[in-house]
């Protein structure tokens, strides 16, 4: 009986974690579409702007205080005020391109279905799901869901180089 007990929690624990990700999938999608077609009104409605701008600048922070390049001093008096400059101009469709290419998802294809999407999302322990490049990889894209119910691309955990301006 136990066991039975086990085997039904878990399979209620893995339907929740499918229903998340089937209902984050239809924002992702409605993302790449965004970003394929360099909308960026609708951009604009699907990322936390303040959680994803905060996450690169202060990626931008610490692998400038990290670059021996760099002197200490100089890195901790410029680099929040560049990451700040960086952040505002990073955080736009056209840059996003380069990461949603990388997952195959290139402006002369079809984007797939929230269903194909969701194979690609993992939940996190804390409740946000990230988008994978392949199934068991790290994750890159990272969506939060708001008070209304909307996913947000919230994070970036993936090579800051991907992420250029002149797309």
């Amino acid at each position: 009986m136990r066991g039975f007990v086990i085997v039904l929690m878990a399979l209620a624990l893995s339907a929740c974690a499918t229903v998340q990700k089937l209902d984050a999938a239809s924002d992702v999608h409605a993302l790449l579409i965004s970003i394929r077609d360099g909308d960026r009104a609708t951009f604009n409605t699907l990322i936390d702007e303040r959680s994803l701008k905060q996450e690169i600048q202060s990626r931008l922070v610490a692998e400038a205080r990290r670059d021996a390049r760099v002197p200490a001093a100089l890195a901790a008096m410029l680099a929040p005020s560049l990451a700040e400059i960086a952040g505002e101009a990073l955080i736009r469709p056209e840059v996003f391109r380069a990461v949603a290419e990388e997952y195959g998802y290139r402006r002369d294809m079809a984007i797939p279905g929230p269903i194909g999407i969701s194979t690609m999302l993992k939940p996190l322990d804390d409740g946000r799901v990230c988008a994978v490049t392949s199934k068991g990889g790290p994750c890159q894209l990272i969506f939060t869901q708001g008070p209304d119910n909307r996913w947000r691309l919230s994070g970036f955990a993936g090579d800051l180089s991907r992420l250029r301006i002149n797309r």
